[in-house]
């Protein structure tokens, strides 16, 4: 089959530039997920007990110990954390609003989900994946939808 022949048979086939751009965008998004989600958990456990352990964040991301501290050391290179001997992690002022904007960014998802028919607790789940990869434009495409509601 020619080359005209195969682009007329795909006409949704976006160009190879616009489709290189979004499997950037996402390989990005991946990236920077694994940072979001530990600055997360860490504001979390900071917030409820007081002291984020490398151990307890590994139990809650379901990741080794070796894994949780080799993300917690890339957090302290790109300035989200700190951490002192024998007293766990802690965000830097970077780190904490990071994670207060991905936690806003996870309610609205969140919010949009249970709007639209999904049980709470399944929007949630989704929640933790699709909060990592939508971009400002959907994220206020979403609160002016629920500001209609």
């Amino acid at each position: 089959m020619a080359k005209q022949e195969r682009a007329a048979a795909r006409p949704d086939m976006p160009t190879e530039a616009a489709q290189a751009h979004r499997f950037g965008k996402a390989r990005s998004a991946q990236s920077t997920a694994l940072l979001e989600d530990y600055v997360e958990l860490i504001s979390d456990l900071l917030a409820s007990a007081g002291e984020a352990r490398p151990t307890d964040v590994a139990r809650r991301l379901g990741v080794s110990h070796a894994t949780a501290i080799k993300t917690i050391a890339r957090l302290k290179r790109e300035g989200f954390a700190t951490s002192k001997p024998y007293r766990g992690v802690f965000l830097t002022s970077d780190g904490e609003a990071l994670a207060e904007r991905v936690r806003k960014r996870h309610r609205l998802v969140v919010d949009l989900l249970v709007a639209v028919g999904v049980p709470a607790d399944s929007a949630e789940a989704d929640a933790e994946g699709i909060e990592h990869h939508v971009s400002d434009v959907a994220l206020s495409a979403f609160r002016a939808f629920l500001a209609r509601g």
